[in-house]
């Protein structure tokens, strides 16, 4: 049995539109724009920002979240212990944070992973030129 603490960090599903309109930079938030395409619960989608902002926010302080911190993060976010790990493996999943050492921090692996995506769809199956991207 797996321990929820120890669950594993796997892949996940984001939503990808394919009209202009709906492009995140175009929202009024695109922040929540992008943690709806992540989250199907819009209260999710709003502690995953909030989340991701206390991660943001002590990592810029100097000052990273640790994982041991997990109890004062539930009662925080007003969340249960199992979604608080559901939501924090999706982070992880995406790549927008990593737990390395004890602590959260946000992760650059999600903007490479989606570059590398349209970097491979533009030249590989499009047949474009990766200048023209």
């Amino acid at each position: 049995m797996t321990n929820v603490l120890k669950a594993p960090r796997t892949a996940t599903t984001l939503k990808v539109r394919s009209k202009s309109e709906y492009a995140i930079s175009r929202s009024r938030d695109p922040y929540h724009e992008l943690m709806l395409r992540l989250f199907q619960k819009e209260e999710t989608a709003e502690r995953g920002q909030k989340f991701l902002s206390i991660v943001e926010e002590r990592q810029k302080r100097g000052d990273p979240l640790k994982t041991s911190e997990w109890r004062d993060l539930l009662q925080e976010l007003d969340v249960s212990r199992s979604a608080f790990y559901a939501m924090r493996n999706k982070l992880l999943g995406a790549g927008m944070i990593s737990n390395r050492g004890g602590e959260y921090r946000l992760s650059g692996m999600f903007s490479r992973d989606l570059m590398d995506m349209a970097r491979w769809w533009w030249t590989a199956v499009l047949s474009n030129s990766l200048e023209n991207l």
